[in-house]
């Protein structure tokens, strides 16, 4: 299969399209503009629908209304514009409607800076919106990758009836890469018996809605929901695991960062060195048992997370997971600033140091 070269932004529109995207509902914003930009070209000539909204919060309600009607829908933006999505989002989680969130994730906090970050894993993993919901989140670390995610994320999202967000730093959206556009296995999907589409033979017609007035309702919801994400988590948690077999200091890392890492795990190998990384794919469900029971293995000494962020925001999850069994140290930036392997290769050294 020939390989082409694409933009990250660009293949992730034409991933969508390829998907069987029907709508799209966005708004400019660096550094994910291409997004819009190119399905405003292509999306009409696939027969699909592309609306360039008034506002981030227009984007996220008109996704909520196709989506609802059974059409697969799709938002994208990038941080602060995700964030006056959220209320959407939680109305899409709680009423039970899949839809497909892109976020290439920029410096923050509020406007920041254009450049790439990772300063949203708390927004993207614990929900920004309110009430008890999960967003199933996933976390490519190159162009492959992401268009990969990007059309498997439309079954999910209907296998599931849930949103799914694909997060990724603003350095994969503006990179160009070879891709091959191979098939992505299809899911066996249930019929979407309750979309607001008509009757269709039925007596009644389907309500989407998020509003439950009695207690003891919204309490019945809520447990329902509950099952339905620990569903999610048996069947969808994802993970990469590199060179951890008697590694005696782990790398934690997603994204662009767990890229720039496989060079350090190179540099610190070539020195004698035993160390591995463990990449989280899925963002949430966190691969949480994973990475407690590697911590468990008594060659791993320590682990290094590193993160484009300022202090940590996986950080939670990685100490969660290792529960104290091993000693945990930060290596990590902002506001556009990448942590280098010449930074990786330092701070490993330091932490296993500290522990023999």
């Amino acid at each position: 299969m020939e390989k082409e070269l694409w933009k990250g932004n660009e293949a992730i529109a034409e991933a969508a399209i390829r998907a069987g995207c029907d709508c799209f509902f966005g708004y400019p914003i660096t550094p994910q503009s291409e997004v819009p930009e190119y399905m405003s070209a292509h999306l009409p000539k696939a027969g699909g629908v592309f609306v360039q909204s008034e506002s981030e919060v227009a984007a996220i309600n008109m996704v909520y209304g196709a989506a609802g009607s059974g059409k697969r829908a799709m938002t994208s933006s990038s941080s602060p514009g995700v964030s006056l999505k959220q209320e959407g989002i939680t109305y899409l989680a709680g009423a039970e409607v899949p839809a497909v969130i892109i976020n290439c994730m920029r410096g923050g906090p509020g406007l920041g800076t254009i450049q790439p970050s990772q300063g949203d894993y708390f927004q993207a993993t614990r929900g920004g919106g309110n009430g008890d919901y999960r967003t199933l989140v996933l976390a490519p670390s190159n162009v492959q990758e992401t268009v990969d995610f990007v059309q498997e994320a439309f079954d999910i999202a209907d296998q599931y009836r849930n949103p799914v967000m694909v997060v990724c730093d603003g350095l994969i959206g503006q990179m160009m890469e070879p891709i091959e556009w191979h098939p992505v296995p299809k899911r066996k999907l249930p019929p979407k018996d309750w979309a607001t589409s008509g009757k269709y033979g039925r007596d009644h017609t389907n309500v989407i809605n998020s509003l439950y007035m009695a207690p003891e309702d919204c309490d019945q919801h809520n447990v329902h929901l509950d099952e339905k994400y620990a569903e999610i988590a048996k069947n969808e948690t994802r993970w990469e695991e590199v060179d951890c077999d008697g590694a005696e200091i782990i790398i934690t890392a997603y994204g662009t960062p767990a890229r720039i890492a496989l060079t350090a795990l190179e540099t610190l190998r070539s020195a004698g060195l035993k160390v591995g990384l463990f990449r989280p794919i899925t963002l949430w469900p966190f691969p949480e048992k994973a990475l407690h029971d590697l911590a468990g293995n008594p060659h791993v000494k320590a682990f290094l997370d590193v993160e484009m962020s300022s202090s940590g925001q996986m950080l939670d999850d990685v100490r969660l997971s290792v529960e104290g069994q091993k000693p945990i140290s930060y290596l990590g930036h902002a506001g556009g600033v990448m942590p280098t392997v010449e930074e990786m290769v330092q701070s490993a050294k330091k932490a296993l140091k500290e522990v023999k």
